[in-house]
């Protein structure tokens, strides 16, 4: 179990990190968007973070994708 929580942090990340780039965003202008500080968006995109459900849903609104895309998207 702890190897698939580790696993989906870091595959958020990975996401996170793509789709903010898609969109041109800065790290900082994500983090705004979010309503989260730069510090933990950046803790977040390194899979070091643990982001509750509610952050989770800010980061797809931000990010102009689903939760779900969020959390199992490959990014291409």
């Amino acid at each position: 179990m702890r190897n698939s929580y580790s696993q989906s942090k870091k595959l958020i990340a990975i996401v996170a990190k793509a789709e903010r780039t898609r969109l041109g965003l800065s790290q900082e202008a994500f983090a705004d968007a979010c309503g989260i500080d730069r510090t933990y968006a950046s803790q977040i995109e390194r899979g070091i973070a643990n982001p509750s459900l509610e952050v989770l849903c800010r980061i797809a609104d931000a990010l102009e994708i689903s939760v779900t895309d969020l959390l199992g998207k490959h990014p291409s």
